[in-house]
């Protein structure tokens, strides 16, 4: 199961979360064996963010793996929700970030993996 959680200073309508989120289920299909229908997408918008000390209009992706994948792909994915973003916010790519991890154990269903 993959877990993309985003949290921006900007102030998303339902219409932009539902975009969003359909962008990021369909890009999330670049890394092998990732679907949308096991994706879990957490928007927090509205934040206040600041960077090097000032206020500033951000984004930042948290995006979480079960298992682990090429690099490639997860610079397939990176690009892709990039651009996912910027189409959806009107940030611009210098005011997004984004980490990528990946677990050897992923707890669901009541136990671990």
């Amino acid at each position: 199961m993959p877990y993309i959680g985003i949290s921006t200073s900007k102030k998303l309508s339902d219409t932009q979360k539902d975009a969003l989120k359909s962008a990021l289920g369909e890009k999330i299909s670049v890394i092998p064996g990732k679907t949308e229908k096991a994706l879990m997408v957490d928007i927090a918008d509205g934040h206040a963010m600041y960077f090097a000390g000032e206020k500033r209009e951000l984004a930042f992706l948290d995006v979480r793996c079960y298992g682990s994948t090429e690099f490639a792909n997860q610079k397939a994915f990176t690009e892709a929700a990039f651009a996912a973003v910027q189409q959806t916010t009107g940030l611009s790519e210098d005011s997004i970030y984004l980490t990528y991890s990946e677990f050897a154990n992923w707890g669901t269903k009541g136990s671990m993996k």
